[in-house]
């Protein structure tokens, strides 16, 4: 009997001691992650998903392999967002020692859409070509040729040819190119605002006005650009900031 409590002893001991080496905290180290984010529906590549570590207000994206790095300590959680999946929080193994890619899977977000029913009376087919509709201001609308002409155009009609070049048709497409810009900017705000930056950059609101000033004045993001290319240079000129204006 005597035998078989030390036995018993002996076992919960070392059950004790496993247990306690399970839970003792990892030392903080500066790894450099790698790491691939991926869909859980198809393991598709989730490209330019956001990667932001909240304790160093830093954060990168992914590239379109869905492939990032970030150096960070290896005790840091990192937050995973990206548009149509469900956000996520990335930690890193304990044995992790950055030597090797990570593989971690995105959930996407399915909505269920109910029953439709379309009603309405079909337009009838009109067999004879009236020219592309549009929606520009009659008033700005080209009388001649609303490309440049080729040379060819002075033989074949040389009035539009030469109207083309007139005063009267280049303010006309000067305002409608306008117009164009002015509309892109637009559609541009919805992706380059304050809440956009505070979020990938970590900045107050302050800061965040100081940010976007200095970045406007870097004039590296065209009216154009996508949303995730955007994100993408907000991110990049982000690490440039805080050189300049001397943040950690």
């Amino acid at each position: 009997m005597y035998k078989y409590l030390l036995s018993l002893i002996f076992v919960l001991v070392c059950i004790s001691a496993w247990s306690q080496e399970d839970d003792f905290p990892v030392d903080p180290m500066l790894i450099e992650l790698k790491a691939k984010i991926l869909s859980s529906a198809d393991s598709s590549a989730v490209p330019y998903a956001n990667i932001i570590n909240h304790r160093t207000h830093s954060g990168t994206i992914t590239n379109g392999e869905g492939v990032f790095t970030l150096e960070m300590l290896n005790i840091d959680s990192l937050e995973i967002t990206s548009v149509g999946y469900k956000p996520f929080i990335l930690k890193v193994p304990s044995y992790y020692t950055g030597y090797e890619i990570l593989t971690y899977y995105m959930e996407p977000v399915l909505y269920n859409v109910g029953e439709v029913t379309v009603e309405g009376q079909a337009n009838q087919l009109d067999y004879f070509d009236h020219g592309n509709p549009t929606d520009i201001d009659p008033t700005l609308r080209g009388d001649a040729f609303n490309e440049k002409p080729p040379i060819i155009a002075a033989l074949v009609s040389p009035f539009s040819f030469a109207q083309y070049y007139g005063k009267r048709e280049k303010r006309k497409r000067q305002v409608r190119e306008d117009m164009a810009i002015m509309r892109n900017w637009e559609m541009h705000a919805k992706n380059y605002n304050k809440e956009m930056v505070m979020k990938l950059t970590g900045l107050n609101e302050v800061y965040a006005d100081t940010f976007m000033i200095w970045f406007n004045g870097q004039n590296v993001l065209p009216y154009t650009a996508t949303e995730y290319q955007v994100r993408e240079s907000i991110v990049q000129y982000y690490q440039l900031f805080k050189l300049d204006y001397d943040l950690e």
